[in-house]
């Protein structure tokens, strides 16, 4: 067993012995204690032992079992491979063809899918023989598969160690707020909630692992607001992790004190860029925020705010297991908990993984993220604008729930919006531009903006099944929209 694993299991063993009776699992249904959690662990182990498979794929709903899986491959040293809820028929097919997974454990509603797929049902598992040699990395713990720009997912392959190292350090800076109840509100198949969850069992705190359906979650995407905060206002969790729009409705709420915040101690957000403004809309408003940055390849969270260093606008100072340190053209290189390898490649060897990100330090070491340095576009007056910032300015303000920038050799950037409510008004979107670009210099203002006829979703091919843009397809469809504005204008870069 590696170090971080026996750590981790002597972590549990403690909290049986000294919390036996504390609840360590809750969903929709049940309530586990500390004392069974570890036994009904133990159980899974042996009926995995008993089948001699080296992969099994989990495709369970957050909940008691999908955690109680997720853990028993863990310490049995199997590798665990997430498939996010999110992910189409052909992309979960396409993960199981690639991973060899030999075993799937899943929902129901995925019996005639797995069945087309080449498997058959016996003894719980779905089971699945493969006569191809691996490509799987040795001590692969866990394999996350990413979707990125393209429908293809990338299989990126981890070890043990270096998720429960990430998993110590984010129990470390949450620890000043005494967390001792975790909500899940993100997917277990996404690594960052996974972690998170690993953090909270870490600290014997409770973990509450609902349903989306309880909680109105609807997707990648979409969100039932009201069932969402009748759920928080039931179940008063400690502390959350949060995607920006998460945020947003949040604070939203509570800015209509529709939502009251008070019972939270530590609210981590993080996927994507989050505004200044938003941030100190949470402030104000008593969520008690702090944003983060991190990447599948690193075993996610690698910078983060807490109560000790704390600056709203960066991500954080990087954590002690990382090392981070800027290429010559501002990209991020991170050393430390770096993958083992993607999936079908050869092994990672290098000690600096390129982030693809776009940052600078401050003179105390706080990271500020500029953007992604393949989206990056030159204005006509060879200005550089990353979008995702302008875009974050859009959709963290109000009515604008999807916004995407260009601006590649034009002399004023086009924004496509597309709103939360059907029946906001031209004049309401309209004030949201002026807002952001109130804080924004004037090469990356936006200078016109469409709205759109229909949002952005991976149906239409304009978004990934994870809910990001496909930058290259958006542009493609809306080419005449987004440049079709005078080549030449009064304009001040």
């Amino acid at each position: 067993m590696s170090p971080e694993l026996e750590r981790f299991e002597q972590a549990l063993r403690h909290h049986v012995a000294k919390k036996s009776a504390v609840t360590a699992l809750w969903d929709d249904q049940r309530k586990l204690d500390y004392g069974t959690l570890y036994a009904e662990v133990k159980h899974r182990q042996e009926r995995l032992r008993s089948d001699r498979v080296r992969v099994v794929a989990l495709a369970l709903g957050n909940g008691i079992e999908a955690i109680l899986w997720d853990l028993a491959l863990l310490f049995e040293g199997m590798t665990c491979v997430a498939l996010p809820p999110f992910f189409n028929p052909a992309q979960r097919k396409h993960c199981l063809e690639q991973s060899q997974a030999e075993r799937v454990i899943a929902e129901p509603s995925m019996d005639d899918e797995l069945a087309a797929a080449g498997y058959r049902k016996s003894a719980g598992f779905w089971c699945r023989t493969f006569s191809n040699p691996s490509h799987m990395p040795e001590g692969t713990a866990k394999l996350t598969f990413t979707s990125g720009t393209t429908g293809t997912p990338k299989g990126v392959c981890l070890s043990a160690d270096s998720l429960l190292r990430v998993t110590r350090e984010l129990d470390v800076a949450s620890e000043p707020t005494d967390p001792r109840h975790h909500l899940a509100l993100l997917p277990l198949a996404i690594l960052l909630e996974n972690i998170g969850c690993y953090a909270a069992l870490y600290a014997g705190a409770t973990l509450s692992l609902p349903g989306e359906h309880s909680l109105g979650m609807r997707g990648a995407s979409g969100v039932d607001v009201p069932t969402l905060l009748r759920y928080l206002a039931c179940r008063q969790p400690h502390s959350l992790i949060l995607v920006p729009q998460l945020l947003w409705v949040l604070v939203s709420a509570a800015e209509k004190h529709s939502f009251d915040p008070r019972y939270l101690h530590f609210v981590a957000v993080g996927g994507a860029r989050v505004s200044q403004d938003l941030l100190h809309r949470a402030q104000r408003v008593g969520i008690p925020v702090f944003e983060g940055y991190g990447l599948s390849e690193c075993a996610s969270v690698v910078c983060l705010n807490h109560p000790h260093a704390h600056r709203p606008g960066s991500v954080g100072q990087p954590l002690p297991h990382v090392d981070i340190r800027l290429a010559d053209d501002g990209e991020v290189l991170i050393k430390g908990s770096t993958l083992l390898g993607y999936l079908g490649d050869p092994p990672n060897t290098a000690q600096w993984w390129p982030s693809g990100d776009l940052g600078e330090f401050d003179a105390d070491g706080f990271l500020y993220l500029k953007g992604r340095k393949k989206h990056q576009f030159v204005t006509s007056f060879g200005r550089n604008v990353n979008p995702e910032w302008v875009e974050a300015e859009l959709t963290q303000r109000g009515p604008v729930a999807q916004a995407f920038v260009y601006g590649e050799a034009m002399p004023g950037n086009h924004a496509l919006l597309w709103p939360h409510r059907p029946d906001s008004t031209d004049e309401q979107l309209a004030a949201v531009v002026a807002q952001a670009n109130e804080v924004l210099p004037g090469y990356a203002q936006v200078r016109h903006w469409t709205r759109l006829a229909e949002p952005f979703t991976p149906n239409n091919g304009m978004l990934t099944a994870n809910g990001r843009p496909r930058r290259d397809a958006i542009v493609e469809r809306y080419r005449a929209q987004l440049t079709g504005s005078a080549l030449f204008e009064d304009f001040v870069p």
